[in-house]
């Protein structure tokens, strides 16, 4: 999802994609997240206990939210050059990962 949300404040650079108008972006935006949801929404029913998995539906949507702001924090430094990296953002991410620690303890 992150390169549905966040994609289009770089591509306005494309010489192409800056003519697009609002609707158009958002048209955009929606194929990019169906492509992400088709690999998401299947994750979820496979890895769900009610389905045979091993998650419950609290462990799957921490799962998600880490992943999330793993690929959110690469995708800003990769893609958004003028983004900086600050300790405060490691702490949070370290909070994070303890987050997942206690979810998954026993």
């Amino acid at each position: 999802m992150t390169l549905a949300w966040y994609g289009h404040l770089k591509f306005s650079e494309l010489k192409w994609f800056s003519k697009l108008g609002l609707v158009s972006i958002v048209l955009v935006s929606w194929g990019i997240a169906l492509f992400e949801y088709a690999f998401q929404v299947p994750a979820n029913k496979i890895g769900f206990k009610g389905n045979g998995g091993p998650f419950s539906l609290i462990e799957l949507k921490v799962i998600q939210e880490v992943i999330t702001l793993v690929v959110f924090a690469a995708f800003t430094l990769i893609v958004f050059k003028t983004e900086t990296f600050r300790f405060n953002h490691i702490i949070s991410f370290v909070f994070i990962v303890l987050a997942v620690y206690f979810m998954f303890k026993k």
